[in-house]
């Protein structure tokens, strides 16, 4: 089963939509027009049940090292529930998953803004 189609995910204040351009029985992809944010969503069955949800996202900017010349650059934001076979519900997951987004959300993001600065 697939999430809604389209998708769309608000980056800096730009709203874009990203149509579903794949499915398959375990993943899910979608992709704006312009094939620079692209979103997947995919499960993974084995010893664990994997179940990722993923952000790429692009840009063309001036390349530092020749300020002459433009370069594709890309970053990837992603999350997975690592869940064994038995012994979490998904009432249970989601509980964890709450109280990790309330730490990393609470007070304007801090706990990701000093991460990205390079504090752990």
């Amino acid at each position: 089963m697939s999430f809604t189609d389209p998708q769309s995910v608000t980056i800096s204040g730009v709203t874009t939509s990203l149509p579903r351009i794949s499915v398959g029985d375990d993943k899910s992809e979608y992709s704006s027009g312009d094939g620079l944010i692209q979103l997947s969503a995919s499960h993974i069955y084995g010893k664990r049940t994997r179940r990722m949800l993923r952000i790429d996202t692009s840009k063309i900017t001036t390349d530092p090292f020749k300020p002459s010349e433009n370069v594709k650059v890309s970053m990837s934001n992603y999350m997975v529930f690592d869940i064994p076979p038995a012994g979490y519900t998904a009432a249970e997951a989601l509980a964890v998953y709450t109280g990790f987004k309330t730490l990393f959300s609470a007070t304007s993001d801090a706990v990701i803004v000093k991460l990205l600065g390079g504090e752990s």
